[in-house]
């Protein structure tokens, strides 16, 4: 089982707790040189100066952690790029099941034991082979068990066309991973798209009649599967949905001919 990654950082935040230490910390830096209490107090920075240069400070902080972890990302990757086909197979299973956090430094320590011989990916000290097994939903009842929601653009705009969301799913239905783009297509094209919160199948229903929905399907994928596929999105949605593979003809459930 692999640790959730580390949380990320909360933004720096200009809190009056914040503002009344800093204070409490001019005070003692003039103290501890009364002499010279008036110069310190000159080079001190204001309070408002001082919260503008943390939240400075913390973004460049992150920018940077994030370019380091990138980047030992990319090393890491190096290095296991450098090795041999079924090697580097190997390594990626066991990383899958590895207790180690998911962060370069520790795909690079892996890396190292494995090359030391400190560790054997066929038999890791901390279990035997692992066969990965793909999640799959043979049989759904509903497009929303087959399918989660991946990605989501608003296409189209303009005095007549406000737009409408393309939004972009994944499942698999035993078969291979699928990917399915959804998008609400106009009949007249006088009409406009416009959102309300009565949404089901993509969280936007568009239009008032005249608008049908497309479903492009990309990956491996059987008539059966998209036959299936067009009944789940057809009850996810009261207009007419065509469903078609991008490199075949479209499946329609209405009859309305809406191609």
């Amino acid at each position: 089982m692999r640790f959730k990654p580390w949380p990320r950082p909360t933004p720096f935040e200009d809190t009056s707790r914040k503002r009344a230490a800093y204070r409490r910390k001019q005070a003692r830096e003039q103290a501890a040189l009364p002499l010279f209490a008036d110069a310190i107090a000159e080079r001190q920075l204001e309070v408002d100066e001082e919260m503008i240069r943390r939240t400075g400070q913390w973004e460049r902080q992150q920018q940077e952690s994030r370019r380091q972890r990138a980047d030992g990302w990319r090393r890491a990757r190096a290095r296991l790029f450098a090795l041999k086909v079924d090697q580097r197979h190997a390594i990626r299973a066991l990383w899958r099941i590895c207790p180690y956090p998911a962060d370069p430094s520790y795909l690079g320590t892996l890396l190292h034991e494995i090359a030391t011989g400190r560790i054997d990916p066929a038999q890791p000290p901390w279990g035997g082979r692992h066969v990965l097994t793909p999640r799959t939903t043979p049989d759904p009842t509903s497009f929303t068990e087959a399918f989660r929601q991946i990605g989501q653009r608003t296409i189209g705009g303009g005095p007549k066309t406000t737009g409408a969301d393309e939004r972009l799913f994944c499942g698999n239905l035993g078969s291979g991973i699928l990917f399915l783009t959804s998008r609400v297509r106009l009949i007249e094209p006088n009409e406009s798209f416009y959102t309300s919160s009565n949404h089901r199948l993509r969280d936007s229903h568009v239009g008032r009649a005249g608008h049908w929905v497309e479903v492009v399907v990309r990956g491996t994928c059987s008539q059966t599967d998209l036959g299936r596929i067009a009944r789940l999105a057809q009850d996810a949605d009261t207009r007419p949905v065509v469903v078609r593979h991008i490199d075949g003809p479209p499946v329609s459930l209405s009859g309305s001919g809406c191609r």
